[in-house]
Formats: structure tokens, sequence, C-alpha cells
């Protein structure tokens, strides 16, 4: 038994799919599954079902991957403990961001940091909250930026700063009139939003509980965009108004849209760093705690 075919086994039960999982392994196929069928035969049971058209896991299967995912990450652990007495800012490191906060926190995160840390390569992932965590969790990723609230088990997160939501508008909207918008009027019109998935959407649609309803009443309609920047787009475009965290909202396009603050108490977040407790580059978690802050500060003067 070693740890590659560990690592096979537990990308098999991920992806449910020779292939896909031989090209996340990075290895052919056939490689792949001589190295589980070996390993099943080594430990006379079997760890899958394979039919034509699926790949499943035995009751069985399911507790050898789950003991092999431990073991995995005490490897990884093993390796983190040989180079902590080693330069922790000599080696890459790897973090990931909600595609909310990535496009807009890494330009000011990335050369801040090489500026302290001119020998330590970063590695940059966005992707939604679900996928960093187990990223996270998994070994893949070192940190993780995203909106609380975030718990795992034995991962330390730290908030990093608070941001406030905004009302995007075109520049003829008749909210332009208005110092400030309720909240409540956004469910009588047109919303360009995120799609499912991702937590931002889920956060105004909690501050603006109407917004749910607008499929099954006379209310304006719900519209999906990919991205926060196919959102100002549309907006532009005279297609409806949106809702953008303020750090998305410095490079608009203000000869075609415009934004006005939330009445009262607005909706915000806060976003945070997380890292496993076991992760042993303590320095370099410090820098991005102390430069995320800081590049935060920056791009609000």
């Amino acid at each position: 038994m070693t740890l590659t075919e560990l690592k096979y086994i537990v990308t098999l039960a991920q992806e449910r799919h020779f292939g896909r999982a031989a090209e996340k392994c990075f290895v052919s196929q056939p490689t792949l599954s001589v190295a589980i069928k070996k390993l099943e035969s080594e430990l006379d049971v079997a760890i899958f079902e394979r039919s034509k058209s699926s790949v499943t896991i035995t009751p069985l299967g399911e507790r050898i991957v789950a003991q092999a995912q431990r073991v995995l990450e005490e490897s990884r652990t093993i390796k983190e403990l040989a180079s902590e007495g080693k330069d922790q800012l000599s080696t890459p490191l790897k973090i990931g961001a909600i595609f909310t906060i990535g496009p807009y926190l890494f330009p000011h995160l990335v050369p801040q940091i090489h500026k302290q840390a001119t020998t330590m390569p970063l590695y940059l992932e966005e992707n939604y909250t679900g996928v960093l965590r187990r990223q996270l969790r998994d070994g893949e990723l070192d940190a993780i930026i995203v909106a609380l609230p975030f718990t795992e088990p034995d991962v330390v997160t730290r908030p990093l700063y608070d941001e406030n939501f905004v009302v995007v508008m075109p520049k003829n909207h008749p909210w332009t009139k208005q110092k400030s918008v309720n909240g409540e009027q956004l469910a009588d019109e047109d919303l360009l939003m995120l799609g499912e998935g991702h937590c931002f959407r889920d956060q105004v649609f909690e501050y603006c509980p109407a917004l749910g309803r607008k499929h099954h009443t006379r209310l304006g309609s719900v519209l999906e965009g990919s991205s926060l920047e196919t959102l100002k787009h549309m907006v532009a475009s005279g297609l409806g108004i949106t809702v953008l965290p303020e750090s998305a909202v410095s490079n608009l396009d203000q000869n075609l849209v415009t934004t006005r603050p939330f009445s009262g108490q607005p909706p915000h977040r806060t976003v945070a760093l997380a890292w496993r407790a076991s992760f042993p580059r303590g320095q370099a978690i410090d820098l991005l705690l102390d430069t995320a802050r800081q590049c935060r500060l920056d791009t609000r003067h």
C-alpha cells in the first residue's frame, strides 16, 4: 500500500469517474485502474463497484476512503513540519478566494506581498466557498479568503475587514434623485444577480427576503450573470440594477452607471482568512493577514 494508491482511491471517490480521476492525478486511466485493482487485491475487499456507466463506492469502501483521506492529510503535515525550520517565506503559498473577492483583492495583495517576500511565489485560485473549503481541507490550498460565517473543524478563521453593499444603477435611473435606497425597493425592480452557489447572492437575498418571491408575483424579475463584472456591463446597458460589494465598484464607468448607498443599517459582509490549524508556516499567514488588511485600507483612500 502506497500514498499514491491512497491518493488514487480518494480522487476516484470524489470524481466517480475513472477518466476524470486519472486526469486529476496526472496519470493515464489504465495506470489508475491497475493501481486501484492492486490495492483492492492487497486488501481483499471491493472499494468500488464498477459498471459501464458509473462508479460507486461500497459501504466498506466509504470507510477505507475516509481513512485514506486522513492518512494523506497526516502525510502532508509531516512534509509541512519538515519545512518548518526552513525559511517560511521562500516556498510557494497557495491562496484561494471566492469569486466576488479575488478579482478585487488580488491585484492589490500580490504586489504588496511580493515586496515583502520576493522569493515566495503565490498560487492563486478563485472558486465557490464549498470548493475552497474542500481544497483547504485536502491540502490543495494553504489559506482561503471567504465571507463569514465560515466554520470548519481544525481550521482557524480571522476577520480581515468589513465592507458594505451598494446599489448600482443606470445613469438615468429614477433612483439617482435619491440620496439612498431602501432595501425593500429592490423587490420592485429588475435585479441582476449572480447565479446560485455564490454566497454573495445569498447575503443579498437574506437582506431583502422579498427577492425570493419575485418568480411567483408581479414583482420585478431576477436575472442572473456569471460574474460581478458581467453584472456591471448589464447594468450599463440598461437591463436593470444590481447590488455590489464596495470593493467591486472602483472601476465603474461613471458615464453609464452610478451608485447609491442603502439607507439605515446597510447590508454588509465580513471578509476573513481561514487556514488549517496544523499549517506550520505562521510567518506566511501573518504576512497574508497584515497585507490583506492593509490593502483594504489602501483601496478606501
